[in-house]
């Protein structure tokens, strides 16, 4: 079974994206962590400028690696940060610069970290590791000492504690709200899909039952037919069997290709449909390539103009013939109701190796259909109609504005005799 092809944008626009907001965020917080004990709010770190820049380096280039080793980074960045705390290389005032490194790989590892358990551990030993290094520094080197007269701030270090204990425990909230949507969007998305399908297999189910009540009546009549003529008319009995051969197995490629696209997963639970057009498949003749331009003149009635270009349509498989139908009303809805177009172009060709099917208009440029993660229910009942019969949907905006629907649905079965 083919797969279906969305057009829009790349995943490595996003990786370049993410690659470049965290080179910009180390950058960043690497010269906070840096610049801050050479010119602090309280007085500055009497020791060589060097080992300021070191520490900034070591705090923030490990930043680079923080969605790919999460938790090692976040280790490390906690170790450089209590080192520098311990150490005095570190701003007095505004000791909460050097944890600023720290606060990104807490909201990092909370928001990646797929166990509760992990993420609440990392927030306590560097919410522990912090209650621990900055009373250190403040006794230790005690700033005050140096002359407080041209101090910015107040040196208390309950205040600096409180500030990075807020700081951290903030940053490991956001990332667990974060994850949080996230996995609930995925979940969102995998059931959206879920039902659509489901739907649109409950669609196809009474369409087979359409083409096994349409095929199994000619049968029967053909078969009267043979069986009163078979002394008479030999001739006419024989076309009659001929045509009971060519209708047989061509029902039984379709219901081969639809039971297998119904066939459902180990996971989805059968309910009832809800998609839009459930009824279209009621008894009777079902539509097909030569009722497109009927549904052509229904849509202009919305003032958009539309071409419309039929090539060797006129004795496709009635499944096929529907699949046609279905999709070009399908993709001719999407654009009146997304596209804001004025005109569309309509073309479905049949050649000796396939059918196609293009759908394109000239609206303004978008996006693809987003209204649901992997597009609209309309995007998926079209992939699953073109997937039964092994073909391929590419749907995606086009450079210069427009939209367009392009399916094609190779080897296509032979016709069944009337």
């Amino acid at each position: 079974m083919r797969h279906f092809v969305a057009l829009g944008p790349r995943p490595d626009a996003r990786r370049r994206r993410a690659v470049f907001v965290d080179a910009a965020s180390a950058a960043a917080l690497a010269c906070l962590a840096a610049y801050t004990p050479l010119d602090p709010p309280g007085p500055p770190y009497p020791g060589p400028a060097w080992a300021a820049l070191l520490v900034g380096a070591a705090a923030g280039s490990p930043l680079l690696l923080r969605r790919r080793r999460s938790v090692p980074v976040l280790v490390w960045v906690v170790l450089v940060a209590v080192s520098a705390t311990v150490l005095g290389v570190v701003g007095a005032g505004a000791v909460w610069a050097t944890y600023a490194p720290v606060a990104v790989a807490m909201y990092t590892v909370a928001n990646l970290s797929s166990r509760t358990i992990v993420a609440a551990a990392v927030l306590v030993a560097g919410l522990g590791a912090a209650a621990a290094a900055i009373p250190a520094f403040y006794w230790i080197h005690r700033p005050a000492d140096r002359g407080t007269a041209g101090s910015e701030v107040p040196l208390w270090w309950q205040v600096e504690l409180g500030i990075v204990v807020v700081l951290l425990s903030a940053a490991w909230a956001a990332g667990r709200v974060v994850r949080s949507r996230r996995v609930a969007e995925a979940e969102f998305a995998r059931r959206s899909a879920r039902e659509a399908v489901a739907d649109e297999r409950l669609r196809i189910a009474r369409e087979l039952h359409d083409v096994l009540g349409h095929s199994m009546s000619l049968i029967t009549i053909k078969a009267t037919v043979a069986g009163r003529l078979a002394d008479e008319d030999p001739e006419h009995a024989k076309a009659a069997l001929s045509a009971i051969e060519q209708t047989s197995r061509a029902a039984m490629t379709e219901i081969r290709q639809l039971l297998g696209v119904l066939r459902p997963a180990s996971d989805e639970v059968d309910r009832p449909s809800t998609a839009d057009g459930a009824g279209d498949a009621e008894r009777g003749p079902l539509p097909g390539s030569a009722d497109l331009p009927v549904l052509i003149d229904r849509f202009r009635a919305t003032d958009l103009e539309i071409d419309l270009e039929l090539s060797g349509t006129g004795t496709l498989p009635p499944g096929v013939d529907l699949a046609v139908f279905r999709v070009v009303q399908e993709a001719l809805t999407n654009v009146v109701k997304h596209a804001a177009a004025r005109h569309c172009r309509v073309v479905v060709r049949r050649t000796t190796e396939s059918v196609r099917i293009e759908v394109v208009d000239d609206g303004p440029v978008r996006r693809a259909l987003r209204r649901r993660p992997g597009g609209g229910h309309g995007l998926i009942g079209m992939r699953e109609r073109i997937a039964a019969y092994g073909g391929t949907l590419t749907v995606g905006p086009l450079t210069d504005g427009g939209f367009q629907v392009v399916a094609d649905i190779p080897r296509v079965v032979p016709d069944a005799a009337p």
